[in-house]
């Protein structure tokens, strides 16, 4: 992938939004005194304890790139977030991947137990929805843009994509390059497609802007997803912050068991140019989103 123009500047921007994020993520989570001690702890250690804050910074490059107001993008930022964290702690339990780590801290139920992380995962995707309802922007534009989160949530996105997950694994061998990207397209790319349209929404984008953006979000999805894919068969735990090589050990479809490392790292390749296809009409207000593309195929965690 090659950088858009103004690409080589778009680094002080994402570390000022991810300073951003973090601090409206901190403000979310300042609960209600009332709130059940251990729950609220819960909560705060599956968002606070890092990440790569991915999502909502997507959602700030997105509203940059169609010339959103800052203040109009907190909210949804915070909520994808939300969703995702709460998404990790679902995933991470003994019924689901079964891991024990999760950037590089214990996974919420083995920091506290099962039922608190069941709850915790609950909690945080309640959350995220009153976040975004209380979003200041136009009661119109925040209906449409919490309809869009909970589709991308539901059964139709990322839960659709954890159960098509969870049927194939154990016979990774019987799965198609074809059921593999409709898998990914759910699992992960509908919450990245997502993050990129709630920037977009907040903007009040037009019809070109929006298509422009999901082309790059739909290439960005299964990019990220076939990067994950490569780390866990070539990184180290200590590195990842999660364990390493669990996806062999599980017999789960991927793309270097279906077509080969060599093969991944060429289709990542050509994702890249679609997203640079994609932000070049866009101009340099773009560059923030092809810093993330680069940062999406070339990170080690």
């Amino acid at each position: 992938m090659s950088e858009a123009p103004g690409a080589v500047s778009a680094g002080p921007l994402l570390e000022t939004w991810r300073a951003r994020i973090d601090a409206a993520l901190e403000t979310a989570l300042a609960l209600p005194t009332h709130a059940e001690p251990r729950l609220a702890a819960g909560m705060r250690h599956a968002v606070l304890l890092g990440g790569k804050r991915m999502r909502p910074l997507l959602v700030h490059a997105s509203g940059h790139a169609c010339g959103a107001d800052p203040d109009a993008l907190d909210a949804p930022a915070t909520a994808i977030e939300l969703v995702h964290a709460y998404s990790l702690v679902h995933d991470d339990l003994p019924a689901m991947d079964d891991d024990d780590l999760r950037r590089g801290q214990p996974t919420v139920h083995v920091a506290f137990d099962e039922a608190t992380a069941i709850l915790v995962g609950d909690a945080l995707q309640s959350l995220a929805f009153q976040v975004l309802a209380e979003a200041p922007l136009p009661a119109d534009r925040r209906v449409a843009m919490l309809r869009e989160l909970a589709v991308a949530a539901g059964a139709g996105g990322m839960c659709g994509g954890q159960a098509l997950d969870l049927a194939a694994t154990g016979n990774a061998s019987a799965a198609s390059v074809q059921q593999l990207e409709r898998l990914h397209a759910l699992k992960t790319g509908a919450l990245i497609r997502v993050a990129v349209r709630l920037g977009a929404m907040a903007a009040g984008a037009g019809e070109d802007e929006s298509a422009r953006l999901d082309a790059y979000a739909n290439a960005l999805g299964l990019a990220f997803q076939i990067r994950d894919d490569l780390l866990d068969v070539e990184g180290k735990s200590e590195t990842l912050g999660k364990t390493a090589g669990k996806d062999a050990a599980q017999d789960k479809a991927t793309f270097p068991a279906l077509i080969g490392i060599d093969a991944s790292r060429a289709r990542l390749a050509g994702l890249g140019r679609a997203m640079d296809a994609a932000l070049v009409p866009m101009g340099p207000r773009a560059a923030p989103l092809a810093a993330l593309g680069e940062l999406a195929i070339h990170r080690s965690h």
